[in-house]
């Protein structure tokens, strides 16, 4: 008489510890993706800084500063219908929620020193100031950045640190430095840091 087969499994079940482990990472993604708006669009700030690489060589041709300054606002107006349409796009593509908690503390972070900004514009365009608008401006956009980057995907808060060493650099350096530290952070820093989201977190 032969001895009894011991039955064999093919799919054997994966251990406990293994699957507690799984669903751990499943769970602290899904609260990561919560608690971060990643729906920034890398493609859409690349062409935004494309937009005002053209802006700056059009302000810098311009015979006042208030002309200079409705060259920028209009780039502003269409900075944000660009970034508006990226971010819509790349959330509906990528089936990420766009209006949650963290969406909403970027845009209240972000925003706060837009407006700020906005604010003091029209006082210093009529001041002896007036030359220092880059500066004011890149270092509140900077501002703004870092606080919204904090509910962002890690490089958008480096992208803000950026901005604001060329807002300083540009309030305190010689007024001849605005126009190329404007080139520079809103078309330069848009540019490199869109390639490098759109590569490193989808589009």
């Amino acid at each position: 008489m032969g001895k009894a087969r011991t039955p064999t499994h093919r799919d054997d079940p994966l251990p406990l510890h293994l699957r507690a482990m799984d669903n751990l990472s499943f769970i602290r993604g899904a609260i990561e993706r919560a608690g971060s708006f990643t729906a920034v669009s890398g493609s859409g700030q690349t062409l935004v800084g494309l937009t005002a690489l053209a802006a700056a060589w059009i302000a810098a041709r311009q015979p006042s500063r208030e002309r200079w300054v409705w060259v920028w606002v209009g780039e502003a107006f269409l900075a944000l219908l660009i970034s508006a349409w990226a971010t819509a796009r790349k959330a509906r593509a990528a089936d990420l929620p766009l209006f949650t908690g963290a969406s909403r503390k970027f845009a209240l972070s972000f925003g706060l020193p837009i407006l700020v900004g906005a604010f003091l514009t029209p006082p210093l365009i009529h001041s002896s100031a007036a030359d220092r608008l880059p500066g004011v401006w890149l270092a509140l956009y900077g501002t703004g950045i870092v606080g919204g980057g904090l509910f962002s995907v890690a490089v958008v808060p480096v992208m803000g640190m950026c901005f604001l060493l060329l807002g300083l650099s540009a309030l305190y350096g010689p007024p001849v430095w605005g126009d190329p530290l404007m080139a520079a952070g809103f078309g330069g820093l848009h540019v490199a840091f869109g390639i490098a989201i759109a590569r490193r977190y989808g589009g």
